[in-house]
């Protein structure tokens, strides 16, 4: 029997800082002391704090050391496992108190999460089916294989349950569509085409609890009258796919995937589609065509996927988020998860807290907690002590939600009340020092170039507002423009065929609502508040702190630098091209910018 277990995280994320290196150090340095019979190595998936990987966590102690390399490994041997002293320059550092933290759940940045989706990730090997079913894995799935059809469905539906996707369309409701719908053939799809930038919550579910998402596409094929899945995964999730394929090889052997399972007489099927890495295939209709093998663009809807989907037969889609969620509701009971959340959206959501934040990485919380204590609790505050200016929240497709609604409760409602939505869960902090307008160019340039072109409101009305907002930034804004902006949004929100059209004006409308005097001075005053748009920044030199070295001078492309040596100099607005050169290189601090 091993007395301590060590758990490396092997997500994307800490694979790529490092984490493979340290497991192979560790296995030697294990030898090298005799203790690879008492010391257990466990590769995890991800364990959320991303941005402090290599995560390296000894059991039972609950040791939380980060940002370990492989040179490490040989004192934290020595040290801790040898002669029982804790590696203190290896704990996580508080960084408002700057003291250190022993465990994980001491840390901030956890404390306020409620990992349910997550509950296996970070927890146990994804590549080991025996972690899984030792914590109640396919339980859920035993219960629902007892029940009928209608009370499967019945038991999604009380749980309150709503799709993870973007839409929030109650799962029950989906299921019960498909299950009414006559056929003799019927699918069950996976979307796991995670398109948004920065978005990664599928990705690690996958990688770290691929068979909580198997057992929720099993019940879902039970519920509907299926015998057949597909789970549609981007290829540029290697590790996923590779443990997604471990994950339905092992279930197969175990009987939980394939002919009568578990004696039940339920016989089914799962395949994994890779897909290509299309934005628009994250839309149903589109990511149904793929799997057909036909271009992935979107058709108009009713006939509803549920009615006539994957080869003109009915199909149940659901994103990874929602499946690995239905395991827990037969597992503990719909009124248990109903109990979690807010009155309209019940259960928790993952996010992928990115940007001007003192902790990224990914966050579990429930339903209803306000986006203030997202970010200073649990995100830790804004980066070198900067003001708070809004967050992005729902991916490109997703609005900006300002200081003033710092309060405001995450859940559906509220969010689409404020002009964002959920969306799949990224969430983007912006500081004091963000550009509005230059952040809604961003996210529209983005699913501008991801338009499947298929509609025109889509196809050009986003290159429309996108050639506005570019002549904006680049401080050829006309009178008139603002006004343009929103007629052509709405138009395209109102007319584009697909959800990708219809929410692509979302970060320019809530820019617009929220932030509008900012688009105001990029055109009359010709002014960047933030600072940040090139074109639209004046620079000069404050004679009091110029030493007159001359830095500036001689990196300027244009000569637009004058003055002599040890004395103040001055910039030539009419000839500055705004490159910033002279900014970089001025190490008095004397180049400014209004």
């Amino acid at each position: 029997m091993y007395e301590k277990h060590i758990l490396i995280c092997a997500g994307t994320g800490c694979i790529s800082s490092g984490a493979l290196p340290v497991k192979e150090v560790l296995e030697n340095e294990l030898k090298k002391h005799n203790l690879e019979d008492k010391v257990r190595i466990i590769l995890s998936g991800c364990h959320g704090f991303c941005e402090k990987g290599p995560i390296f966590i000894v059991f039972p102690e609950d040791i939380f050391y980060c940002e370990v390399t492989a040179e490490d490994v040989p004192e934290l041997v020595e040290e801790y496992l040898v002669k029982g002293n804790i590696v203190d320059r290896l704990l996580y550092k508080d960084p408002t108190t700057g003291e250190t933290v022993t465990s994980h759940e001491d840390i901030l940045f956890y404390k306020k999460q409620l990992r349910l989706t997550l509950r296996n990730c970070g927890v146990i090997d994804p590549e080991n089916i025996d972690e899984y079913i030792i914590r109640g894995g396919y339980d859920g799935l035993k219960k629902a294989l007892s029940m009928e059809p209608t009370e499967v469905i019945d038991t999604v539906k009380k749980s309150g349950l709503r799709g993870r996707g973007g839409a929030g369309v109650p799962t029950g409701v989906k299921w019960e569509f498909a299950y009414n719908s006559a056929s003799d053939k019927k699918y069950v799809v996976c979307n796991a085409d995670e398109g948004d930038p920065g978005a990664f919550m599928d990705r690690s579910v996958l990688e770290g609890d691929p068979h909580a998402v198997l057992e929720g596409v099993l019940i879902a094929g039970k519920a509907i009258g299926s015998d057949e899945a597909y789970i549609y995964v981007r290829a540029e999730y290697p590790l996923a796919v590779r443990r997604l394929r471990t994950a339905i090889a092992q279930a197969e052997e175990y009987g939980l995937i394939g002919e009568n399972i578990l004696n039940s007489g339920f016989n089914f099927k799962v395949n994994v589609k890779e897909g290509a890495g299309a934005f628009v295939c994250g839309e149903e209709t589109a990511l149904l065509k793929s799997i057909q093998g036909e271009r992935g663009m979107p058709r108009p809807r009713p006939p509803f996927p549920a009615v006539k989907g994957l080869w003109d037969q009915p199909t149940c889609i659901n994103n990874v988020e929602t499946f690995a969620n239905v395991p827990l509701i037969f597992r503990k009971g719909a009124d248990w998860f109903a109990s979690v959340g807010t009155e309209g959206s019940k259960g928790t959501k993952i996010f992928a807290l990115t940007g001007k934040v003192n902790n990224t990485g990914l966050c579990e919380v429930p339903m209803g907690i306000t986006i203030r204590e997202i970010v200073f609790d649990i995100g830790g505050g804004i980066r070198f002590d900067k003001k708070y200016k809004a967050v992005q929240i729902g991916g490109p497709s997703g609005g900006c939600i300002p200081e003033e609604h710092l309060d405001l409760p995450v859940d559906f409602d509220s969010l689409t009340a404020a002009g964002a939505m959920m969306g799949s869960g990224g969430l983007v902090v912006m500081d004091e020092e963000t550009c509005m307008v230059d952040l809604a160019r961003y996210f529209l340039a983005f699913t501008q170039n991801e338009s499947c072109g298929k509609c025109t409101p889509c196809r050009e009305g986003t290159k429309r507002m996108l050639e506005m907002l570019e002549r904006i930034t680049e401080g050829k804004g006309e009178e008139g423009d603002i006004e343009r902006l929103e007629k052509l949004a709405v138009t395209i929100k109102d007319s584009s065929l697909c959800g990708l059209g219809q929410t692509a004006p979302n970060p320019v409308l809530t820019t617009l609502r929220y932030f509008r005097n900012e688009y105001e001075a990029h055109i009359f005053d010709r002014r960047c508040p933030a600072g940040l748009c090139k074109d639209l920044l004046v620079y000069y030199i404050d004679p009091e702190l110029c030493n007159g070295c001359r830095a500036c001078q001689k990196v300027c492309p244009v000569d637009a630098i004058t003055g002599d040596k040890k004395e103040p100099h001055v910039i030539d607005e009419s000839k500055c091209i705004s490159c910033g050169a002279c900014l970089e290189r001025c190490k008095q601090n004397a180049v400014k910018t209004k």
